[in-house]
């Protein structure tokens, strides 16, 4: 095994075909870029970017490379995923209405890494490398080691536990991105010097684009001070719920007979079905991993002997980066966020959001 310094060490390296992206959430999309123009596959961790130039960028140099770019969006490859958009899919479920993501937990600790902090020298690191596109500032080992409390090297809530919800929304709807979204955050509890919220609410509106009378809203919350760490992921049609925690459907909210024959209508309520076994999304304590990570990396793996599209391509990490910059536009300016289908930018208040 070869130890390198820097990115430009790896790709010097001939027998090199594939590459790992796991870094800070901001240098994602500029690793891949590196990756791919240097002519290497890539399975790049989510979120793919945290700004529109950078997911453009990474867009239009994945799709001029060809190279094979699994984004880590691992629940698509989870069975019970799968079969929940199939079910979506061939229209079983109904129309979707409404969705509701959450993800919690009570960690003061999550993302912080005190020890390390207090150990690091500017003198250890590349610091102006580090920085990559970002604007450069005086060397903080905060940073550079909690990035993920600490914009812009991060959007915190919305890159690291939204992305991949978010992802599903597309994934099962076939839209690409919301079309608005508003939200608010703040740093309620965990008051140590973060920029990035410890709690937020988004509430999106999706459809298509040019169908405005048609859709369906999602809601995403998020807090770091009161939770056990189990996401979810509840959709909703006229005729009942889909419950992604536990991939059952059933009749819940659905249009009862005694409500819709107020208004002459016929009932329509979902028949109590399990849709396959579940396969959790947080890695077991006894292993350190998760059978989705397993099963997407062994796609990623396959789709490079095979050069084949696999489950996660870098379309679905440009989506769903788009959800994520549209809510920390959301949260930063407290206006309402739309998507210019035509320039690719994010709109605030009708202006291009500025970073």
């Amino acid at each position: 095994m070869q130890a390198c310094v820097n990115n430009d060490e790896l790709y010097a390296i001939k027998e090199v075909d594939a590459v790992m992206i796991s870094t800070a959430d901001f240098q994602h999309a500029y690793h891949t870029v590196e990756a791919v123009k240097a002519g290497r596959d890539t399975y790049t961790e989510k979120p793919l970017a945290e700004t529109m130039e950078d997911n453009r960028a990474v867009l239009q140099a994945v799709k001029q490379s060809g190279k094979i770019v699994q984004i880590g969006s691992q629940r698509r490859s989870g069975a019970n995923y799968q079969a929940a958009a199939d079910f979506i899919k061939e229209g079983k479920f109904g129309n979707i209405v409404m969705v509701e993501l959450t993800w919690n937990v009570n960690q003061p600790g999550r993302w912080r890494r005190p020890e390390l902090v207090a150990q690091m020298k500017e003198e250890d690191t590349d610091w102006k490398r580090f920085l990559i596109n970002r604007p450069h500032e005086a060397f903080d080992a905060r940073k550079h080691l909690e990035f993920r409390l600490f914009w812009p090297y991060s959007s915190g809530l919305p890159g690291q536990w939204m992305s991949h919800q978010i992802d599903t929304v597309h994934w099962f709807s076939g839209l690409q991105h919301p079309r608005s979204v508003v939200a608010n955050g703040g740093i309620y509890m965990w008051k140590d010097g973060r920029k990035n919220w410890d709690t937020i609410t988004a509430v999106f509106d999706y459809g298509p684009v040019n169908d405005p009378a048609n859709g369906f809203q999602v809601t995403f919350g998020s807090r770091m001070h009161n939770g056990d760490e189990h996401p979810a992921e509840i959709y909703y049609s006229n005729g009942g719920t889909l419950d992604l925690n536990t991939n059952k459907v059933n009749s819940k909210g659905g249009l009862t007979q005694k409500m819709a024959a107020a208004m002459n209508m016929q009932p329509n309520l979902l028949p109590e079905m399990s849709l396959s076994e579940v396969e959790p999304v947080i890695a077991s304590a006894n292993t350190g991993g998760d059978k989705l990570t397993s099963n997407h990396v062994r796609n990623w793996m396959e789709c490079i002997r095979s050069r084949q599209q696999p489950h996660a391509p870098v379309e679905a990490g440009y989506s769903h980066s788009i959800a994520t910059i549209m809510t920390n536009a959301a949260v930063h300016t407290g206006l309402k966020v739309t998507f210019d289908e035509k320039t690719q930018e994010i709109m605030a208040g009708g202006k291009p959001f500025k970073y």
